[in-house]
C-alpha cells in the first residue's frame, strides 16, 4: 500500500500544484460534533476536504487529503511548526452540530425502499424519509426534502447523471415484506359462506319432541 510520503511524492513528479508558506489559505475550519464523534471541515478555494482529529493532526496525511480533494499541495512545515499551526486553526474553528454538515460527493445514501405503487422511503443514517416517485425523480425536491427531514444538503448534479443515479436506485430497490393486514387469507369456497351472509348461525335449533 502507497504510503502518504510516497503518494506525494509521485504526484510532485507528475506536476501537481505546489504552494509556497504565504500562498496557501485556509477559508475557514469548521468541527461540527454530535453522534460521540467529530470531524473537521477544511473550507479551501471552493472545495471542502473533511478529515478526522487524527489526520489534521499528521501532516503526511493532511498535505495527502489536500491533493486528493483540492489538488494543490500544502507547504511542509518543521514537526514543532506544525503541531502549533494546526492548534491555532483548530482553536479558531467555528463548531456546528453534526446533523448540520454539509454533504459533497461522498454522499450515499443506505436504500431505497419500495412500498408498491409510487410510494418510496429513502433511508439515511438512521432515518427513513418517505418519497413519491415524482419527487424522487425530481433534483431539486429530493435535496429540499432531504435537508428539511434528514438534515442533510445532497450535492447538486448534472441532470442526466442525477435522473442516472435515481434510475439506478429503482432499480436495485428494496422491496417491503408484506405486513400481516396485508397477507392473503385463504378464502372458503362462496357455498361455505351462504350460511353465514344468510345469518343462519344465528339459528337456534328446534327442541327435540318425545
Amino acid at each position: 500500500m502507497v504510503t502518504d510520503t510516497e503518494f506525494i511524492v509521485e504526484s510532485i513528479k507528475q506536476g501537481c500544484v505546489v504552494l509556497a508558506d504565504g500562498e496557501f489559505f485556509i477559508d475557514r475550519l469548521v468541527k461540527y460534533v454530535g453522534n460521540g464523534r467529530v470531524r473537521w471541515h477544511i473550507e479551501f478555494r471552493g472545495h471542502r476536504i473533511e478529515l478526522t482529529t487524527g489526520q489534521l493532526k499528521k501532516e503526511p496525511t493532511f498535505r495527502r487529503k489536500m491533493l486528493e480533494q483540492a489538488g494543490v499541495l500544502p507547504p511542509q512545515r518543521p514537526g514543532a511548526n506544525y503541531r502549533r499551526w494546526a492548534i491555532d486553526l483548530r482553536k479558531n474553528a467555528i463548531a456546528l452540530p453534526w446533523r448540520d454538515r454539509p454533504v459533497d460527493a461522498g454522499f450515499a445514501i443506505d436504500r431505497l425502499v419500495s412500498h408498491g405503487g409510487d410510494r418510496w422511503t429513502v433511508e439515511y443514517q438512521g432515518k427513513a424519509i418517505k418519497f413519491t416517485t415524482t419527487k424522487l425523480r425530481r433534483q431539486t425536491s429530493f435535496r429540499k426534502r432531504m435537508l428539511l427531514k434528514a438534515k442533510v444538503l445532497p450535492p447538486q448534479t448534472d441532470p442526466v447523471a442525477y435522473r442516472k443515479w435515481v434510475d439506478w436506485l429503482i432499480q436495485n430497490a428494496t422491496e417491503t415484506a408484506p405486513q400481516a393486514s396485508d397477507a392473503l387469507i385463504t378464502e372458503k369456497s362462496w357455498l361455505d359462506d351462504l350460511p353465514e351472509l344468510a345469518g343462519w348461525q344465528n339459528e337456534v335449533a328446534p327442541d327435540a319432541t318425545d
